[in-house]
């Protein structure tokens, strides 16, 4: 019997889990069913978590946005993590990886996977060297043991580097900044120093049977991506690519989902070209890229550095965009900083499904249009992807009610408002009595993360608490301001 939505969409079932995501992609559930038995789209749903919401990444689905939260051996507790969860969720987050290294990992895993409604992925490498104290000592068995372990847990997908091989290790010599993802890097230490393949490429196999035991999606990691705009689309990344290809094919035939994860820092001019190199090397599986950054100038403004490669690398056919934070190259991710990463990303998201013609993407851009020119300011605050900031953007200035009328704001003030000089010279010619479209959202064919609000997944199925090692959880308050 198929055990995985890969093996299902094979055997022409379309799942309850298809359905809800044709219902949120507005798609027939068929096409959905075509597109996850093809490999070009995955729906990460692992049996045991039962309070997700199903959601889809493929490119001919709208553009999705993962947040990265997770604990370090020197900063953030359970309760910390538990409010960026939230808060990711909150903001618009489509799936979250947690990249804990600290202390607790079973019981902040625990605890993301009963209260997310959205998909929860992890890189076990990390736990495998905190059990084993250095990467050289982490035993095949041990690494077995850690990846079947959080497939019981219940994570969606698990980022694998086996794409990292001895061969590859000398071509990153002369690199700027060298092997600049931690799993990559704990990978190639453990091939250097036991003078061995790479453990996860050479138990493979093994993994994807426990995947397909569990429905776990593989991630396949780029461990050699760039990590500067020097050391992009060198020989070594595409070295790993063409791995991560074959690698891709073998998942498959355990009738495991694959996606398979790109590059961090690329030129603006180069990144359309890495989108298609993976598409064809990998046969059309879904492309889940971080960021990438197309500038290193700028510490402390990645977000917005990494949005505009997101942007690019989504209208050339990423199907999922990493979210960078402000943090990023600087330190942990807090609350405020998921918030502003995931700000951006759904700015880049949307933008990318507006330039693909996704149907009914710019819906949303049009109806906040007409709210701006008719001064409906309340029904702008409404529709703008962050309300909260968009009120207090306007109330920071204009806090009276009254101002929630007037046709200027503080911008231009009363004199040189260029709307209502607009407005009243074209009433004056008579040329404007209504407007001649009104966007109705809700007839909007647009997938639901191409409409307002953002953050609206099911929820239904998640616990009001968690008890954790004898301590009660509960999920923080509905707006990450309170």
């Amino acid at each position: 019997m198929p055990q995985t939505q890969l093996q299902w969409a094979r055997a022409g079932t379309v799942t309850p889990e298809m359905m809800r995501v044709a219902e949120r992609e507005n798609r027939e559930p068929s096409y959905v069913r075509e597109q996850v038995a093809n490999g070009q789209a995955v729906i990460p749903a692992n049996r045991t978590h039962t309070s997700v919401d199903p959601m889809i990444i493929g490119r001919e689905f709208s553009t999705k946005v993962n947040a990265n939260i997770g604990n370090s051996e020197t900063t953030s507790d359970m309760q910390g993590e538990l409010q960026k969860l939230h808060t990711a969720v909150h903001y618009g987050a489509d799936t979250v990886m947690d990249l804990s290294t600290g202390s607790d990992l079973d019981a902040i895993r625990e605890m993301n996977v009963e209260q997310s409604p959205i998909p929860v992925g992890t890189v076990p490498i990390y736990e495998a060297v905190k059990r084993a104290g250095s990467p050289e000592d982490i035993t095949h068995e041990a690494l077995l043991e850690v990846i079947e372990k959080q497939a019981e847990q219940g994570v969606d997908y698990m980022t694998i580097h086996a794409g990292v091989l001895m061969e590859h290790l000398p071509l990153t010599d002369r690199r700027t900044t060298g092997i600049v993802s931690r799993g990559g890097s704990i990978l190639a230490q453990w091939i250097e120093e036991n003078g061995m393949e790479n453990p996860l490429y050479t138990q493979f196999e093994a993994i994807c049977e426990i995947f397909a035991t569990h429905d776990v999606t593989v991630s396949l990691g780029d461990g050699l991506r760039p990590g500067c705009l020097a050391d992009a689309s060198d020989e070594a990344q595409f070295a790993e690519l063409k791995t991560l290809g074959e690698l891709t094919e073998t998942a498959w035939d355990h009738g495991v989902q694959v996606m398979v994860e790109g590059p961090g820092h690329v030129p603006m001019d180069q990144i359309a070209e890495n989108v298609a190199r993976q598409q064809a090397v990998c046969n059309g599986a879904p492309f889940y890229v971080l960021g990438p950054l197309v500038t290193d100038i700028a510490p402390g403004y990645d977000h917005i550095t990494s949005a505009i490669g997101a942007t690019e690398a989504g209208r050339a056919g990423a199907a999922m965009l990493c979210y960078v934070t402000p943090k990023e190259h600087l330190g942990l991710p807090d609350r405020d900083d998921v918030r502003e990463g995931l700000s951006a990303y759904r700015i880049a998201a949307h933008a990318a499904d507006v330039a693909t013609g996704l149907p009914g993407a710019r819906d949303w851009d049009d109806a906040l249009s007409e709210a701006r020119y008719t001064f409906d300011w309340r029904r702008q605050f409404e529709l703008a992807l962050d309300p909260e900031r968009a009120q207090a953007g306007h109330d920071q200035t204009l806090p009276e009610d009254n101002y929630k009328e007037a046709r200027f704001c503080s911008m231009c003030g009363v004199e040189f408002c260029s709307m209502r000089i607009d407005q009243e010279a074209r009433e004056a010619d008579g040329e404007m009595d209504v407007l001649e479209t009104e966007i109705d959202l809700e007839e909007s064919p647009a997938a639901a993360v191409n409409l307002p609000p953002v953050g609206t997944h099911d929820t239904s199925r998640i616990p009001d608490s968690v008890e954790i090692n004898g301590v009660t959880f509960r999920p923080a308050p509905e707006s990450a301001d309170d």
